[in-house]
Parts: structure tokens; sequence; C-alpha cells
């Protein structure tokens, strides 16, 4: 009785491992719906640049172009540093003819901590929408060439308090309030960009000038407890001058 029962154990604790693993391993894929996404979606497939990142609230749309190149493997990092697969969804390739195609399951796996695109063609561009959070925005430089980055509307750069660009891009032009950030050729590992909402820096501005009324509101009350301390030793008659003190008029005779 006793082996039946470890023998039914082990079979089920098998089948969790195995169901465990086949998630691991390739079980957890996109669905069909996630990477036919909404039908309505459009990208800017004219851009100029190589690489093109459009961050808007929530998300982002990423437009890589294409030559000579079959398959392209993207990642993000965790809190702690772990490389884990982008969330992508509503994945498209457009031909240099201008047919857009949605790519599906066959060719947006996930594989060993990163979402691989299998491209249908060596040449074209690649297309993809995934989530975003926060005011910063950084990729690794999947692709060499050039880069722009696009900040969600009413976000800015320049105060080196609040933001950072790097590497510093070469052009920064505002657009219908966003504001753009393009690289002629990027030769970095990653492009990294934090920014801030235009009106923070006003609110900064607000708080330095709070603190520096404080700080010399502070001082001013400390010269002036000062002085009434002065005041007070005075008439108490603490403050007497000493000298010619018959103490200070040199050694005793013979110690000269």
């Amino acid at each position: 009785m006793n082996r039946r029962l470890l023998l039914a154990f082990g079979a089920v604790a098998l089948l969790a491992m195995t169901a465990g693993c086949s998630g691991v391993f390739g079980g957890d894929q996109f669905s069909e719906k996630r990477l036919e996404g909404d039908d309505t979606a459009s990208y800017e497939w004219n851009t100029s640049s190589d690489v093109r990142i459009n961050v808007t609230s929530g998300q982002y749309q990423a437009i890589y172009s294409f030559d000579n190149r079959t398959q392209l493997k993207v990642f993000e990092r965790e809190s702690l540093g772990e490389k884990t697969p982008v969330g992508v969804s509503t994945v498209r390739f457009r031909y240099p003819n201008g047919t857009v195609v949605t790519l599906g399951q066959d060719a947006v796996q996930k594989k060993d901590s990163r979402t691989v695109f299998t491209l249908p063609a060596e040449n074209g561009k690649l297309a993809y929408t995934a989530p975003h959070r926060g005011k910063s925005f950084s990729t690794p430089t999947y692709v060499e060439g050039s880069y722009e980055v696009v900040l969600p509307a009413g976000m800015r750069v320049g105060n080196p308090v609040l933001s950072q660009v790097r590497p510093n891009a070469d052009d920064k032009t505002q657009i219908d309030g966003r504001v753009h950030l393009k690289w002629a050729d990027v030769t970095a590992d990653s492009v990294v960009v934090r920014y801030y909402l235009a009106r923070d820096l006003k609110i900064f501005a607000g708080v330095i000038g709070a603190g520096l009324l404080v700080a010399l509101l502070g001082l001013g009350y400390f010269r002036l407890q000062i002085r009434q301390l002065e005041q007070k030793r005075e008439e108490m008659g603490l403050n007497v001058d000493t000298d010619g003190d018959e103490f200070d008029q040199g050694p005793p005779p013979g110690m000269g």
C-alpha cells in the first residue's frame, strides 16, 4: 500500500515538473490574438532612421529596418537585472514594396529569455508594440545605424538633474509638443533616455527657491540670536575689556 502511494505521489510530482518545464522551455508563447493586435494600429513606416522608438503613455512602438538579416532577438531587464522576453504585440513586417503582413506564432517566439523574431525576408522593416512605464526608456542597440526616440507628449530633457541622455543625441527637436532625439550612428551598447514632465522643472525650481529662502531666514535668525546674546552679556557686565590687565604686564621680576 505504501509503495502504491509513493508511486502515485511520484507520478504527480513528475507531471507537475513536466508542466513547469513546458512553461519555461516554450509553453508560454504569445497568442495569435496578441500578435495580431489592433487592426487600426498604425506605424510610422516612412521614418528615415534605422531604428525608431515612439514612446507614449503606457507603451512604445519600435520600428527596425533590416538589410540582409533574417532574425532579431530582443530582451528587457527586470529590477534585479535578469533578462526577460519583451512582451510584444501587434507585430508587423513591411516588405520593401510596401506590403505589410502580421507575424504569427511561427515567427515570434520566446526563447532563452528573449523574444525571437524570424523575419520573412532579409530586407524590410519590423514593427511591434510593447508595454512601458516610468519616466525613462532604455534599449540595447540590436541594430547598428541611426536611431530616433520620440518622447511622450509634455516630456522634456535638458536639465542635468532631472534628465539624462546617453549617448548624447546629435539632434533634439520639438514637434507638436513632443521631443525627438536623433543619433546619426550609435556605437554604444545601449541608448538610455531619462526625462521629466515640463511642469516638473517649475516645481524643482520652486523647491530650490524655497530651500534658499529657508536657509537665508535661518541665517538671519541665527545672527539675530547672537546679537541678542551679546547685548545681554554687555548688560550683565560680562564683556570686560582686559586691555592693560595687571596679569598681562609681562613675567615677574627675574623671569624676563
